[in-house]
């Protein structure tokens, strides 16, 4: 019996500390009724980091993706109009973190981190419909 409570308690341990190295999340901005009525004028960029992959998992409406992993990434986010303002998302808000680093070393006035999809979907951004396996055939 004390073996086994010794093993629980190992494995939350564990678990904790696998949990407590995983980065936080960098400055999340929430986005709001207003930054949506930018993106859909097109007086603003929504922009997903994820990869492809996960982007045609589902992404929200009128973004662009531009992979965070790629090494063109820093290529392709520059082509943006450095005045506008840029709304970054990936799956927790990590990799946009980090966009949202590499936006101000390129010089950008304005750019959020909005966070996670799923979290985004939630609280309301609409999202495109999922693509199933079927239709990638």
């Amino acid at each position: 019996m004390k073996k086994r409570s010794f093993l629980i308690l190992l494995f939350f341990a564990s678990v904790l500390a696998v949990q407590a190295q995983q980065p936080a999340p960098k400055n999340i901005v929430k986005a709001d009724d207003q930054a949506l009525a930018k993106i859909k004028a097109g007086k603003a960029y929504l922009v997903d980091v994820r990869t492809p992959e996960e982007f045609d998992g589902g992404h929200l409406q009128y973004a662009t993706n531009i992979n965070y992993n790629s090494p063109e990434f820093k290529a392709q986010i520059a082509k943006l109009d450095k005045h506008k303002p840029v709304y970054l998302y990936c799956r927790s808000g990590n990799r946009s973190g980090k966009a949202a680093d590499t936006l101000q070393t390129l010089g950008f006035h304005s750019f959020y981190n909005i966070g996670g999809f799923e979290q985004l979907k939630a609280d309301g951004f609409p999202a495109e419909q999922l693509q199933n396996s079927a239709s990638r055939k």
